[in-house]
């Protein structure tokens, strides 16, 4: 079993940055690859950056590459993955969740099929002047 919480959503403004966190705890999470993905009103929930679980591996898509990025701490017992976002537009508008897979033939494919196990909760972000 696997919990994932995250944190770090707010307002901010056009070309404004934002960094979320999502917290993972559980069992065997170095098995564990993650996502990060969001769902805009009215849309369908989508995969921006996911990682995977041994060697790295980054997916990046299309409408995030060159502004969002993922990173990781492991210093502790529950790890935390970041997503730093910059350059935010109202399109960013979103709540953004956090999910965990086992297993998957790639990286990409967890992101685009969003085939995880387990979802966070979200966190809303807003982008508005």
């Amino acid at each position: 079993q696997v919990q994932l919480v995250e944190s770090g959503g707010d307002l901010v403004q056009p070309g404004g940055s934002l960094r979320l966190s999502c917290s993972v705890s559980g069992n065997n999470l170095d098995a564990y690859s993650i996502g990060w993905f969001r769902q805009g009103p009215g849309k369908e929930r989508e995969g921006l950056l996911c990682i995977e679980a041994h060697d790295g591996s980054t997916y990046y898509a299309d409408s995030v590459k060159g502004r969002f990025s993922i990173s990781r701490d492991n210093a502790t017992n529950t790890r935390t993955f970041y997503l730093h976002m910059n350059a935010l537009t109202p399109g960013d508008t979103s709540i953004y969740f956090c999910a965990a897979a086992a297993w998957n033939p790639s990286i990409s494919f967890m992101c685009i099929h969003k085939t995880v196990a387990y979802w966070g909760r979200g966190t809303q972000v807003t982008v508005s002047s």
